[in-house]
């Protein structure tokens, strides 16, 4: 129930003005958000790198609607990454993108065009692109596209939603040499028809999907905060004999950073996830009904707790 009604409040413009609008809002966006801009961001990136984390830059963007928003939103990530190679990051930084927000609805060759230019920005740079995962609709689109940057850029990472049924075959697909994926549980409210429903089955549709990536030849990027798929993920990698190297950890910033710094300890990549910009409510609502603990870690800093 409470997912369902996060997941509705991350829909809400009306909810969101009111949000951005309140102190309690700025507050939100300290604790889970590297800040509203780059030059907000780039701070909280280098203090990540600095105590031994990997980190992985997404811009929360509204979904483009127009040719010129997509060109926006292509130009900030291009800057972004010269900000990236400048400020010494690179290779412990990287960028994740979200198709839709290059024009994917508009026109999905734009949005090829747009990421392309995005991978070559981040190969200049000396990093790599991760193509985020968004609502059912996009996920035959988004795979796609990432078959053509691939092409020239075959580093471009994917990230698989466990919720889907459909996933434990696109992770039979991309579980190949080379291919990096990023595995979480997923944030959108999706139909019956085409992704489970109760947690349980999405947690084991996660070991499934997370069993074909660590016995495959790609590159698992596990994405989850739970303690107990954190504890399956590490007893697969010595099933599988991956070495620390052949695999990732990623979480978001703000959520469970001493387990991120216990996981870093222990020799693994851990790879924070650093969204920032103004758009940062959606996002929020999102995170929060992937893992609805979460609301009790907004609430103790929503009070400066």
């Amino acid at each position: 129930m409470l997912r369902s009604l996060l997941l509705a409040a991350a829909g809400s413009d009306r909810l969101g003005r009111l949000a951005g609008s309140a102190p309690a809002g700025r507050n939100a966006v300290r604790k889970f958000l590297a800040g509203r801009d780059i030059d907000e961001a780039l701070p909280t990136g280098r203090a990540l790198v600095d105590d031994g984390l990997a980190i992985t830059f997404d811009l929360l963007a509204v979904e483009t609607r127009s040719a010129e928003q997509a060109v926006a939103v292509r130009d900030e990530y291009r800057a972004l990454l010269g900000r990236l190679k400048g400020a010494g990051l690179v290779p412990a930084a990287e960028v994740s993108v979200k198709l839709s927000a290059l024009g994917q609805r508009l026109d999905e060759k734009l949005a090829y065009e747009h990421a392309l230019a995005v991978c070559v920005a981040a190969a200049e740079a000396g990093t790599t692109v991760t193509l985020d995962a968004e609502d059912h609709t996009l996920t035959d689109s988004t795979l796609e596209i990432l078959a053509e940057l691939r092409k020239d850029h075959p580093g471009t990472g994917a990230v698989l939603q466990a919720h889907l049924r459909r996933t434990e075959g696109d992770c039979r697909e991309l579980a190949t040499a080379g291919s990096r994926v990023r595995l979480c549980k997923g944030a959108y409210a999706e139909p019956e028809s085409v992704a489970f429903q109760s947690a349980l089955d999405i947690d084991k549709s996660f070991v499934r999907c997370l069993n074909i990536l660590m016995s495959g030849e790609g590159y698992p990027m596990v994405a989850t905060h739970d303690p107990r798929l954190i504890a399956i993920a590490e007893d697969r990698a010595r099933w599988f004999d991956r070495t620390a190297d052949e695999y990732e950890f990623q979480m978001l910033h703000g959520v469970r950073t001493e387990e991120q710094a216990r996981l870093a300890a222990g020799g693994n990549v851990v790879r924070v996830y650093l969204p920032y910009g103004e758009q940062w409510y959606g996002y929020l609502m999102r995170r929060l009904a992937e893992r609805p603990a979460n609301v009790a870690v907004l609430g103790r800093s929503l009070i400066g707790r």
